[in-house]
């Protein structure tokens, strides 16, 4: 049985990724003060930066997976959670998909999107000053978002796709901090990695 074709009950267990109390196993990119960590919760707010995993679990690596977390925009907020990226000193990732996290930012590319690839234009799924629950889950070539168990993104990766940097591979994952004005929190991430093929 191909990874891919391998039922969730033999996923591995879920792991935490942010232990509620620092940035430990996270690494900020040219603005580290964007980031800070306050009741249990990631606090995004200030200028453009992003938050890659490079902790232990995986080695920060991640082919097939799902992962989730618990987010709140506030208004006017943007931001994302990137995956199969790596880290970059400065700019937007250049390597990887972007899941959109954006409720009322001007924007029309709204929360539960894959960015640029299949988006959610203008109606989002989430509110402003309210948690939600993001999951997203890859598996070979298939992406599948999810908002609070709505799916917003249902997308195969065709073999004729060329885009340089947003190809499904493996990498580690990213919080967005898009700009001063957005302050978004995010709390409780967690992911999963199913086991290895049988042979």
């Amino acid at each position: 049985m191909t990874p891919e074709k391998k039922p969730l009950s033999q996923a591995g267990p879920w792991q935490s990724l942010f232990d509620g109390e620092s940035l430990d196993g996270w690494k900020a990119s040219e603005n580290k003060d964007t980031f800070s960590v306050s009741d249990g919760k990631i606090i995004v707010a200030g200028p453009r930066s992003h938050l890659f995993y490079v902790g232990p679990v995986n080695d920060a690596n991640f082919t097939n997976f799902e992962f989730k977390a618990d987010v709140m925009t506030t208004e006017g907020s943007n931001s994302g959670i990137y995956f199969h990226t790596e880290y970059q000193e400065r700019g937007w990732p250049s390597k990887g998909f972007e899941c959109q996290v954006n409720t009322t930012h001007s924007d029309r590319k709204k929360t539960g999107g894959l960015y640029d690839v299949q988006d959610v234009i203008d109606d989002a799924p989430s509110v402003d000053d309210q948690w939600f629950h993001y999951y997203i889950r890859v598996e070979g070539n298939h992406v599948i978002v999810q908002i609070d168990g709505k799916t917003t993104v249902a997308w195969t990766q065709p073999e004729d796709w060329e885009r340089s940097g947003r190809r499904i591979a493996q990498g580690t994952f990213a919080l967005q901090g898009h700009d001063p004005k957005s302050v978004v929190h995010y709390k409780n991430i967690m992911v999963r990695v199913p086991p290895a093929p049988m042979d």
